[in-house]
């Protein structure tokens, strides 16, 4: 049977990829250190996902087994050496510290044979591919990085699925949106997996779901809980001046994508009406909590709030709504979530200028700036 390798046993992998794969005639192996997860993988080698619908269809995900990465090195080395993709959903920040035991499984894999691997990381962050790449040849030496060429090859990717926090502790089913798109960027002729979209070039892709679905999300989540920090993603778009806010900074992201990529103007609006839809899915019920956690990663420089507004102020366009969302998030105090206190802090200490520029590397006296501030004191 075909083997895909999947760091990330957690709700996104197994709920998305992992899936994905298995449907395709895959042995999913999934990569993790939550021992629970792994040892139910091994003992039950199934699990449903469910669609987040009136019907709550489900899929039997089969053939999947797990590792612990801390605990099963050698096993996680051999796996690496016989499978045909390997695949993250782990999150971003994670990736550098994967990439060791990824490098010593691609070393051991080039010395025992020829066969091609294909490696893509799954996350939500601009050439994720390429980041991960470049940690695992940190850990390879000159000689180990030749052999990789030719059999070893790397692939960025734009995923988009939405899975909410779910209520399944002791099970490893999944709840998942019934929307997904998972767009890999390659010329080669890969190996078919359903579900799997290629294009020669995927930076229209990935910036339209980043700054419009990922952006989306965000301005929901942070006006929502500036309202009612207890409330979900679809009560909030129940708020008519939320959705109008929604819709002015898709709006705004919009004219900066149609402008870069050449888009169609009525297709791309029909997109965001799309996602604003999915959004409204109730069985999704997705805390605002929850989906504005991680305040500083996405208040970076490339994240879903300040890149589009650097790139639209640059291309001539408005970005006040962006600036409103970045002041929105700005004030996502969230007691509960490590980032917000530690924002709050940097804020309580040294203002939103300062903040602005350690966190999305803005110029303190920069015109962004300014008009964050202004939507900051209005919010608050």
């Amino acid at each position: 049977m075909k083997q895909a390798v999947h760091f990330g046993a957690g709700n996104i992998g197994r709920g998305f990829i992992g899936a994905l794969f298995s449907q395709s005639g895959y042995h999913v192996t999934f990569v993790d250190i939550a021992d629970q997860i792994i040892d139910q993988l091994n003992d039950k080698k199934q699990y449903q996902v469910k669609l987040a619908t009136d019907q709550q269809e489900s899929v039997t995900v089969k053939n999947v087994s797990g590792l612990n990465s801390l605990k099963q090195e050698e096993e996680v080395i051999k796996a690496i050496s016989e499978a045909t993709y390997l695949t993250t959903a782990i999150g971003p920040n994670i990736l550098p510290h994967i990439a060791p035991l990824i490098a010593k499984g691609l070393a051991s894999r080039v010395k025992e044979t020829d066969e091609k691997l294909y490696v893509i990381a799954c996350e939500n962050q601009i050439s994720a591919t390429d980041l991960l790449k470049g940690y695992i040849l940190e850990n390879l030496d000159q000689a180990t990085k030749e052999k990789l060429a030719d059999k070893v090859y790397f692939f960025n990717s734009a995923v988009d699925r939405i899975v909410p926090i779910q209520n399944n502790e002791g099970s490893l089913d999944v709840l998942v949106e019934p929307y997904y798109e998972w767009v890999v960027e390659t010329k080669e002729s890969i190996p078919a997996v359903e579900g799997m979209s290629i294009v020669k070039e995927l930076a229209p892709f990935i910036e339209r779901k980043l700054f419009t679905v990922n952006t989306g999300h965000a301005v929901i989540a942070y006006l929502g809980y500036l309202k009612n920090e207890n409330s979900t993603i679809d009560q909030s778009l129940e708020d008519a001046g939320i959705v109008e806010q929604v819709k002015k900074t898709l709006g705004e992201t919009g004219a900066y994508l149609i402008k870069q990529y050449g888009l169609d103007a009525g297709e791309h609006q029909q997109y965001i009406e799309k996602i604003i839809n999915r959004f409204k899915n109730s069985y999704l019920n997705d805390s605002v909590n929850r989906v504005g956690r991680s305040p500083l990663r996405k208040l970076g420089p490339n994240d879903r709030l300040v890149r589009p507004a650097v790139e639209a102020k640059k291309a001539g366009l408005s970005y006040t709504n962006l600036a409103k969302a970045i002041a929105a998030a700005l004030l996502f105090d969230f007691n509960e979530d490590e980032e917000a206190l530690k924002l709050q802090t940097m804020i309580k200490e040294h203002g939103v200028a300062s903040a602005l520029k350690e966190v999305s590397g803005l110029d303190e006296n920069s015109e962004i700036t300014e008009e964050v501030i202004n939507h900051y004191n209005n919010l608050k």
